[in-house]
């Protein structure tokens, strides 16, 4: 005799077998895979401009090196912290102007730079997809870097904040303080990326900053003259002295007290362009 399906422990049994068939189809939905960020490298070149480098010229463009990792907040929006180092540069000889070509400045500095930026995508960007794995964003933040311009005098290395060229901390100048190493930047750019696997995408950035120091290159206002730079008891001219004017070397010195040696109206500003590789993180993410 068959006995009957209705008895109390077989409806348990049902009931028990139906709620662990839902709860592992719905784990399964819960547990959706989501990506939350990237960790990447940088690589490309930065260009100053500024006193030296009027004309916007790309033409000494040097190494820039970075690290950076991207917050995920959705699929068009991303928050990025990166560090940066870079090379800065430029020479008076690159010019084509007269009074600059004369005036004969020249500088280097190595730059390091940390950044906040928000990333916005044009296109919805969904790594893994067949069909969201590429767009071009726009991205814009701040940054804080530290520099130290230097120059060559006789094949020996010279820092130039120390040397004063300007006149700073000088008694003839009392409006004029050494200005600081460390300064800050706006921060406008763009670019493409794109998806190549799962855990890997590509892109290409530029990147332009607006700094709030004149003095990348050691550049910005007028000259001193000889007298903010006493020479030797020997007569002979003091590191400060030659490096403050360096136009006798093409002629007659141009360096006389109060002409323009900067334009202090404008601050000086660095661009770079770089190739980017990243590699994603993901998790499980409850989607009810």
């Amino acid at each position: 005799m068959l006995k009957p399906l209705l008895y109390p422990k077989y409806i348990v049994l049902i009931l028990l077998v139906s709620a662990g068939c839902l709860y592992a189809e719905r784990a399964a939905a819960q547990n959706e895979l989501e990506y939350v960020g990237e960790l990447g490298l940088s690589v490309g070149g930065a260009q100053y401009f500024g006193d030296l480098n009027t004309r916007g010229a790309l033409n000494t463009l040097k190494p820039a090196v970075g690290i950076y990792y991207r917050k995920y907040m959705n699929d068009y929006v991303g928050i990025r912290l990166h560090g940066r180092y870079m090379q800065l540069g430029y020479s008076d000889t690159y010019n084509k102007n007269e009074f600059q070509n004369r005036r004969n400045l020249s500088f280097n500095t190595n730059l390091w730079e940390l950044s906040v930026q928000g990333d916005f995508n044009f296109f919805r960007f969904e790594p893994g997809s067949l069909y969201e794995r590429f767009s071009p964003y726009l991205t814009g933040g701040a940054s804080i870097f530290y520099f130290n311009p230097y120059a060559y005098l006789n094949g020996q290395k010279y820092f130039l904040q120390p040397m004063r060229t300007e006149g700073q901390g000088s008694p003839l100048y009392p409006d004029r303080k050494p200005y600081s190493l460390v300064s800050y930047a706006w921060l406008i750019g763009g670019g493409f990326k794109y998806n190549i696997s799962k855990k890997v995408n590509v892109g290409l950035e530029a990147l332009y900053r607006f700094t709030q120091t004149d003095y990348l290159d050691d550049v910005s206002t007028t000259y001193a003259g000889p007298g903010a730079f006493p020479t030797f008891s020997n007569g002979q001219p003091t590191v400060a002295g030659q490096l403050q004017d360096r136009s006798g070397v093409k002629g007659t010195p141009i360096g006389v007290t109060g002409r323009q040696r900067g334009n202090s109206r404008d601050k000086d500003q660095f661009v770079t362009i770089e190739l980017t590789i990243s590699i994603l993180f993901t998790s499980y993410n409850c989607k009810f």
